[in-house]
This record gives C-alpha cells, structure tokens and sequence, in this order.
C-alpha cells in the first residue's frame, strides 16, 4: 500500500507536536469513552494516553514514527477500514478527512465500525485566512480537496460543529498555526510540515510579497492587530456526531 505521507512524512514527527489545549479540546468532545478508533492517525498526535485506542494509518513511513508505547496501528484506508460493525465505541480523525481519496465513503465506513460518538477536525474550505491573500492557491486548494461541512452530515447524520479557535503560541505546525508568527511562513523546514505548501507548485511569488511586506511594515498595518490575540478563529473545526440506532451497520444495511 502506498499513501502520500510515505513521501512527505519524513520528519513529519519533528514538526508536528500535538499542541496540549487542542488535544483538551478534542479529548472533551470525546469523553471518556473506549475502545477508541483513530483514522488517519499518522504518527499518533491526539490520541489519548488513558483508554484502549487502535490506530488506522495508511502510510509506512508515519507508522515508523510513532513513538514507543504509542497504540497499535493497523496499516489501512479509511475507506476500507478492516473491523466489524460497531467494533468500536468511539471515533477520532484529526485534520486527515482532505487527504481520504473518498471522504465521504471513508466517513460511511467510520460510522460503520463506531456504535458511539465520532469526533473529527477539519477545516472549512469557505474560510479565507490572511495566508490566502498572499497564497491565493492555498484557498483554491482548499476548495479542492477539503470536504464542505454538509459532507459530515450526509454521511454521520446529526452533527454538531464548533470552531476551534488556534492559540498564537501552537505548538502544531499545521498550515495556519503560524496565524501571529507570519516570519515563520518564510521558513522552508516549517513549510514542510504543511502538506498544502507541498502540494502547490510555486508559492514563490506569494512568499516574497511577505517577505517584504514584513520588512516594509505593512503585514503589520494590515495585520499587526493579530499578534494581540491569545487566539484566531482561523477556519478550523470541531465536528462531533452521536451514535443512532443506525449506527455500526452497513450502509446496504440502512438505506
């Protein structure tokens, strides 16, 4: 099986922490629940250390990395995820959805095989950061490949979405973790730990602009106001789903 992170995973660990007050947030959402299943679950970011957790991932290299104790991992796709019918109570994907070659069927088999609560973060692609205004294919991008929020729906049935507002200091390095810390963005090591910087072939343009808007001052005029904030709503979002009657069953079963 190959997947795209066994090429742009490496070092993926280094530069992805989990940041401890979005893991709260998550783990809230959660509750304590177990056993857990985590799709997409990379080298093992937000999982929670106090309950049983199975981890779905489909690429070697993120496997690699997970650190000593982490929970098992099953080598897999969303899409075909191999476990029974409502084998698990509950369900996490963290920022994974996007890179589902069929989100909304990897959505259907998650609520197959989860009798209880999911919770999943995402992003929504209608949200227009300041990052998009010097990397207008960052938006487009988004529009490509980030499932719109009634996606969650068709698939999980009743949901409850809530923003997750970023703190300034992430210690994440997803794509707009750096929402108050712009220099970062010039950084090419911190780049590569987005897998939307990677995705687009030339953000030269857009980066230099930055660069000099930074020197100039006028990020700052323009945006400077940002750096006052312990938090940013930057488009990221918390999606929660309960189980139902029809829950952990094929959908042949419940259509």
């Amino acid at each position: 099986m190959t997947a795209l992170y066994d090429q742009i995973g490496v070092g993926y660990a280094g530069l992805r922490r989990a940041d401890p007050r979005i893991a709260a947030r998550l783990l809230a959402a959660l509750g304590p629940v177990a056993p857990l299943l985590n799709v997409g679950a990379g080298t093992g970011n937000y999982e929670p250390g106090d309950r049983r957790v199975v981890a779905v991932e489909p690429s070697r290299e993120m496997i690699r990395q997970r650190p000593s104790g982490a929970a098992p991992a099953v080598q897999a796709a969303a899409q075909a995820l191999p476990f029974a019918d409502g084998a698990f109570e509950a369900g996490l994907a963290v920022l994974t959805v996007h890179h589902w070659p069929d989100p909304l069927a990897g959505l259907r088999e998650l609520r197959r095989v989860v009798r209880g609560r999911i919770v999943i973060l995402t992003f929504d692609p209608a949200a227009r950061p300041w990052l998009t205004d010097y990397v207008p294919a960052l938006a487009a991008l988004d529009e490509a490949q980030m499932p719109p929020l009634e996606v969650y729906a068709q698939a999980l049935g009743q949901v409850r979405i809530t923003p997750l507002d970023i703190p300034h200091d992430c210690s994440d390095g997803f794509l707009h973790a750096f929402w108050a810390r712009p220099e970062a963005y010039l950084d090419t090591r911190i780049r590569s730990g987005s897998s939307s910087f990677r995705a687009l072939a030339d953000t030269g343009a857009g980066l230099e602009r930055l660069r000099a808007d930074l020197e100039s001052g006028e990020w700052d005029r323009r945006y400077g106001g940002l750096r006052r904030h312990d938090a940013y709503d930057a488009g990221y979002r918390i999606v929660s789903a309960d189980g139902s009657p029809g829950s952990g069953r094929r959908a042949s079963e419940t259509e």
